[in-house]
């Protein structure tokens, strides 16, 4: 019986420097992930105004049905661009604030 124990402490101890050990990679692979959403976000976003731009365009030459449709499509398109620039703007901060109790440590 003490064998069983002392055999479970010692996968214990073992699964949790195994564990230590994936989660400092763990910290550095999400931070570098943040690092390369904060820097796509902006260009996304840039790139959806324009193709909201040149749908709403394309379907103001079309017939109603499809001008309708591009009307929502571009829409659409604006909308993630905002969202996206919410992203970037707004939730750094927020998430500073929630996480560390002030809003003036940077994230990423």
């Amino acid at each position: 019986m003490k064998k069983l124990f002392l055999g479970i402490f010692v996968f214990a101890v073992m699964a949790g420097a195994l564990m230590a050990s994936m989660l400092s990679g763990l910290s550095s692979g999400l931070n570098s992930f943040c690092v390369s959403v904060k820097s796509l976000l902006p260009i996304a976003a840039m790139l959806m105004v324009v193709l909201a731009g040149v749908i709403y365009a394309g379907g103001q030459i079309m017939g109603a049905e499809t001008r309708a449709r591009a009307n929502v499509w571009a829409t659409a398109c604006l909308t993630g661009a905002l969202i996206a620039i919410l992203i970037v703007v707004v939730a750094p901060p927020v998430l500073n604030a929630i996480y560390t109790g002030q809003g003036s440590v940077t994230m990423c």
